[in-house]
């Protein structure tokens, strides 16, 4: 059993949750928690070793694809784990490989998307909506982020993401109609033609698009609603319009 805190795998687990600069030099992300862990080796991605305590599953130990089993104590686990209540099992992986789809027909590009708890949020909905790739702008949170992990709830290994600079997501979706979701949109969106190739343009909640984004979007759209509501935020206003889009396919 491992106990110390200063044991290398344990220090590495520990950097990778908690440091995107980690993350990115490593090559590397956490999975906490069971179904994270089978979500991503369902889909072929195998961890290069999991660390759990006492209170772990049996069965979910026997049934992952790796033999690089560890076992450490209650207080380690919890040292490493980013949750109020520890699972009892973390799961250290190859940082997943950008592939995305040439010319696809439904894209959600984020701008300036600074919480990682609705970058999860937001994939999540794009998986369940059938976008084809999803891209993230320089000022997006790091999608490998713990809470964005929590909250795309396995979407990261079954939907092709990126992040991109601005002149790589124009050429990447020079194809495509891009539409810009805007409080102040005059194109309601149900009244945009989603029959066509499309990106999905979602801004930052506090601030709307940043200047590269309104440059990119050649259609500003807006979700009408009742007189003297708020907008809504960004991971609502992105499941009305993508669900609407992906009927109209």
């Amino acid at each position: 059993m491992i106990t110390s805190l200063q044991n290398e795998r344990v220090k590495l687990a520990y950097a990778l949750q908690n440091q995107s600069k980690a993350r990115r030099k490593e090559g590397k992300i956490v999975l906490e928690g069971g179904r994270l862990l089978r979500d991503a080796c369902q889909q072929g991605h195998i961890p290069d070793f999991v660390l759990y305590s006492a209170k772990a599953d049996g069965a979910l130990l026997r049934s992952l694809p790796t033999s690089n089993l560890l076992l450490v104590s209650d207080a380690v686990m919890r040292h490493i784990s980013s949750a109020e209540e520890p699972p009892g099992i973390v799961g250290v992986l190859p940082l997943p490989a950008a592939r995305l789809p040439e010319k696809p027909a439904r894209s959600l590009i984020l701008d300036a998307v600074r919480d990682p708890g609705n970058v999860g949020t937001l994939l999540r909905t794009a998986a369940a909506a059938g976008v084809q790739a999803v891209l993230l702008a320089p000022t997006c949170a790091d999608p490998y982020n713990p809470k964005a992990l929590r909250g795309g709830m396995g979407a990261h290994f079954r939907l092709p993401l990126a992040a991109l600079d601005w002149p790589q997501i124009a050429a990447y979706c020079a194809h495509a109609q891009v539409y810009l979701a805007d409080s102040a949109g005059t194109l309601p969106y149900y009244q945009a033609d989603w029959r066509r190739d499309w990106a999905l343009l979602i801004g930052s909640e506090a601030h709307g698009a940043g200047d590269e984004a309104q440059r990119l979007a050649q259609t500003h759209i807006s979700i009408p609603m009742a007189a003297q509501s708020e907008s809504l935020n960004a991971a609502a206003a992105a499941a009305v319009i993508l669900f609407h889009a992906g009927l109209r396919r």
